[in-house]
């Protein structure tokens, strides 16, 4: 078992604590170099790299509270071929990623970021090295809603600053929009009856679920796919090309599907999926 299942009921039942030590964590190193060329963290020997910590099994914290996951294993990895040793993660929520970015509070940010018109203007993008397909999620006992068009009316949970809010402003404008900081909460005010719906990875729902033991399901087929990849600032060339050669490569021998089956899930097709998704898109 993945083991990040073992802290997902923690996430889940205490999300308070886990905001609070996230927003600690989120303090910037003051003695930390704000150059964030490639040159400049080579010579150094280090990078700042930013993600949530509230996200399993992509990012979270483990029993000594200790980032781990599959963002947090790829940037390792990816930092390690590269030629930069040391690899210190900040947490801090979505919405913060871009500003973080361009102040220089992190150097980038690993955290399976989509990639967005409005986005791309402010930063650069890597090659995806995650995909994730979306879908509804409801109450086991709800028979109302099976599919995007039923949601009309209803209200409808995403975490805030995500794809899947930017998805669900643009394409259910007569459903009710609420976005929650963390995953724990969604799914704590779906159980309670607070919230009609969720959108959620297949992935991460379904984690919830057996983990938590909820009696929720997904509903209707995958809304879209999100391909995820890591971001830098913008114009930080030299960078970002040596970051895509090192997922390329993680891609090519086997190193993304072996993390994907350690983190993911044992039948998870992390490469597969990810060329299923640049397809659809």
């Amino acid at each position: 078992m993945p083991g990040w299942k073992k802290f997902a009921r923690a996430l889940l039942l205490a999300p308070a604590v886990a905001s609070v030590f996230s927003s600690a964590l989120a303090l910037p190193s003051a003695a930390h170099a704000a150059d964030t060329s490639l040159d400049a963290l080579l010579k150094q020997g280090s990078v700042r790299v930013a993600n949530t910590q509230t996200s399993p099994p992509w990012s979270f914290l483990d029993a000594n509270n200790k980032p781990d996951g599959y963002d947090v294993a790829v940037a390792q990895e990816m930092f390690r071929r590269i030629g930069i040793p040391k690899v210190e993660f900040i947490a801090d929520k979505f919405k913060n990623f871009i500003e973080g970015i361009n102040t220089k509070k992190y150097d980038v940010v690993v955290n399976s970021l989509a990639r967005t018109p409005d986005r791309e203007k402010i930063v650069d993008f890597t090659v995806p090295y995650a995909v994730q397909d979306f879908r509804i999620w409801v109450g086991q006992k709800n028979q109302d809603i099976h599919d995007a068009a039923t949601l009309k009316g209803r209200s409808v949970g995403v975490s805030a600053g995500t794809s899947n809010e930017l998805w669900a402003r643009r394409n259910l404008p007569d459903s009710e929009i609420r976005t929650y900081e963390g995953g724990g909460f969604l799914y704590n005010d779906l159980i309670s009856g607070r919230l009609d719906s969720v959108i959620d990875s297949y992935v991460h729902g379904n984690s919830v679920r057996t983990v938590n033991k909820l009696p929720i399901k997904p509903v209707g087929e995958p809304l879209v796919y999100s391909l995820g990849a890591a971001i830098v600032p913008k114009g930080a060339d030299a960078l970002r090309k040596a970051m895509d050669k090192a997922l390329e490569e993680m891609a090519a021998d086997g190193t993304l599907q072996k993390l994907g089956h350690k983190y993911v899930g044992a039948d998870y097709d992390m490469v597969g999926n990810m060329k299923k998704a640049t397809k659809a898109w």
